[in-house]
């Protein structure tokens, strides 16, 4: 049996924590995985800000995209999930990269098991301020007014809205089970769900569906956990406890001097 991963909300070049560190984590987990891997799913916000112009991609995340590369080079299938601050993908990292682009829901069988993805934030009936916002983020109209600015002025501004935004956030959010949109969209999903795994929310929960599935919110990649360490959750599908879906918290990368 293969194994399939999954995790959400790294928030690559978000300067909150240690950016570096993240970065070395992530691509040392994604060089561990061995031949047995069936797939891995990025499942929204891989990056704090994404935004390719015509010949202009953002600085940085080389060894991200190497590590990336180097899995797609093997054929592992490699899912990437635009999520609300890296939607703005325009070939990229489809072209050259070798990603599997998804700018909504992804419904699949793995191994005999029904799983409905997403990155969360657009799943049900969610404010519809937000979903908005969201659609005049992604309209065509608006991105060519903001690939008139120039990227350095364009990417500054983003990156600072986007760590004000994290630093302004209070009390962590606590998952309310049947009363998120998510939840309810996923128990009357049309069709079997045995596993439900979103992101977004960067807070962990677990939660049975009405009709025997599971709904899985994936903790991120910058939010300190209660042993005093951050998350980076990982959810595992195959190999040793067949049939389930298994989260752990990435390895720590330790460099000795």
């Amino acid at each position: 049996m293969s194994r399939y991963y999954f995790l959400s909300d790294v928030h690559l070049g978000l300067q909150v924590g240690d950016p570096q560190g993240r970065e070395r984590r992530l691509v040392a987990f994604l060089d561990s995985l061995g031949p047995g891997t069936g797939g891995v799913f990025l499942l929204g916000d891989l990056f704090d800000f994404w935004y390719e112009y015509k010949y202009v991609i953002p600085r940085g995340y080389t060894r991200v995209l190497g590590a990336l590369a180097r899995l797609t080079d093997r054929g592992i299938p490699v899912h990437f999930f635009a999520g609300n601050h890296d939607c703005w993908t325009f070939g990229f990292l489809e072209n050259e990269i070798g990603l599997i682009v998804h700018r909504d829901e992804l419904y699949i069988e793995l191994d005999g098991k029904h799983f409905l993805l997403a990155h969360g934030d657009l799943m049900g009936r969610v404010k519809p301020g937000y979903r908005v916002l969201q659609k005049i983020f992604r309209a065509r109209f608006p991105n060519l007014l903001f690939r008139a600015i120039h990227p350095r002025w364009a990417f500054s501004i983003a990156s600072e809205w986007s760590r004000h935004n994290r630093l302004s956030k209070g009390i962590r959010y606590e998952y309310k089970g049947e009363e998120e949109p998510s939840f309810r969209y996923a128990a009357q999903y049309p069709y079997p769900v045995d596993y439900c795994i979103i992101g977004h929310i960067h807070s962990p929960a677990r939660c049975r569906l009405p009709k025997g599935g599971e709904l899985i919110v994936l903790g991120d990649w910058v939010s300190v956990g209660s042993s005093g360490s951050v998350r980076a959750d990982v959810g595992i599908f195959g190999g040793a406890e067949e049939g389930k879906v298994e989260v752990i918290e990435a390895p720590v990368v330790v460099h000795l001097d």
